[in-house]
């Protein structure tokens, strides 16, 4: 059992891996698509929404499907299709090609994203320990990864096209590749009697537990609207408000996005001793600290320390949503997962077009009030994971799921 269980996480990694190389490929051939299809940055902005659309749209779809079929099947298939779709984008020749490669990318997208998640809690059960953040921080080696291809494919001469053609075909044969690995599904009543025998189950509340999970999602949209805001105005915020070069202010997003990777990894430790509940209102109130300082910092050092603060405090708190959600109802993790993902993603993409708006109003720096005011308002809503039952037992030993459902059967 602990060799097929550690096959499991492995292949979760790889999965997490995966998604990331596949959608930064996309990435880092957009500058190279906008020039074929002729798209202005303004237009490009709204063709990112629609692939934001599309990925809501599947994970809304991927959720209830891997509660039924498993994440087994799911997860797989959903790595296909994002391996079969990726080199659309790179066939586009306008926009409205483009809408369509994109959306169809998008709904790939979002089946792979809630699936992998939801085989990432069932790992997490039968490790009887948080081990969530870890498989979130190997999503950013999938980034690397894509940004180093797509620099041998830039030097290599290929075309758009044919380097996502080339990089999808591999996601491809990873996904069924690393699908061998995956715990195998459990009927609904195996899986609800493997919980109650582990103490995790979660009290019958009827309606409470489908409220308490739409509270996560609301903590996942303004958590992720956060990071959303981080990703495309920490730069710019360096550059116009601090007078910075433009190659000094490349290292303010740098240096959110290595805390935050240095976080996730640091993630689990601490919530196995502390709890999810310390890891999500900790960190958001340190993400608080951290984007206040990048408000009134006095200086670029002050700033720098300011995001990377930013990036550390939010780090850990969109997987412990996302754990949370999924042991919420053992038997509709995926369903719950893709609601917190799901309006998690809407604060992603609703992020950076928030903070754009309040610049019409307020300076920039001044606009970063209301992601403060977002943190805080995470920090004082953090208790909702102190409702139910424990996500996992702390330091407990991994079980193997199918005996703990094979025990429970025979107390019955």
């Amino acid at each position: 059992m602990e060799r097929s269980l550690r096959a499991a996480r492995v292949a979760t990694y790889v999965y997490f891996v995966l998604y990331g190389t596949l959608l930064g490929t996309w990435v880092v051939h957009i500058p190279e698509i906008e020039e074929r299809t002729g798209v202005s940055h303004a237009t490009l902005g709204g063709l990112l929404v629609v692939l934001g659309l599309g990925a809501f749209v599947g994970m809304q779809v991927a959720g209830p499907l891997t509660d039924r079929l498993g994440a087994r099947t799911v997860a797989p298939a959903g790595g296909v299709l994002c391996g079969t779709t990726l080199f659309l984008p790179g066939l586009a020749h306008d926009p409205w090609t483009l809408a369509a490669a994109l959306l169809v990318f998008g709904l790939c997208n979002g089946c792979l994203d809630v699936s992998m998640n939801a085989h990432a809690v069932h790992v997490e059960k039968a490790y009887g320990r948080p081990v969530m953040s870890g498989f979130h921080a190997t999503f950013s080696v999938g980034g690397v990864l894509a940004a180093l291809a797509g620099a041998g494919a830039a030097s290599a001469g290929l075309n758009p096209a044919a380097a996502m053609a080339a990089m999808g075909a591999m996601g491809v044969v990873v996904a069924l590749v690393a699908a061998r690995g995956l715990l195998p599904a459990a009927p609904a009543g195996e899986t609800a009697g493997a919980a109650e025998e582990a103490g995790t189950a979660p009290p019958a509340e009827g309606g409470g537990s489908t409220g308490r999970v739409w509270t996560l999602a609301v903590l996942a949209l303004m958590v992720m609207l956060c990071e959303g805001a981080a990703n495309d105005w920490s730069a710019l915020h360096l550059k116009d408000v601090m007078g910075a070069s433009a190659g000094a202010a490349a290292f303010a997003y740098g240096a959110f996005a290595a805390a935050m990777t240095v976080g996730r990894l640091l993630a689990d430790r601490i919530a196995a001793r502390f709890g999810s509940l310390a890891i999500l209102r900790n960190g958001a109130a340190v993400a608080a600290v951290g984007i206040t300082l990048v408000t009134i910092g006095p200086s670029m050092w002050a700033v720098f320390t300011g995001w990377a603060l930013f990036g550390l405090g939010l780090s850990g708190c969109v997987p412990q949503l996302f754990s949370a959600a999924g042991h919420a109802d053992p038997s509709a993790a995926g369903t719950n997962v893709s609601r917190v993902a799901g309006l998690g993603y809407v604060g992603m993409l609703a992020g950076p077009a928030v903070i754009g708006w309040l610049t019409h109003l307020v300076a920039l720096d001044h606009a970063f009030v209301l992601l403060t005011l977002l943190c805080v308002t995470t920090a004082v809503g953090a208790g909702v994971l102190r409702t139910g039952s424990s996500v996992v037992r702390r330091g407990g030993p991994a079980v193997d799921p199918a005996r703990r459902a094979e025990t429970a059967a025979g107390r019955r």
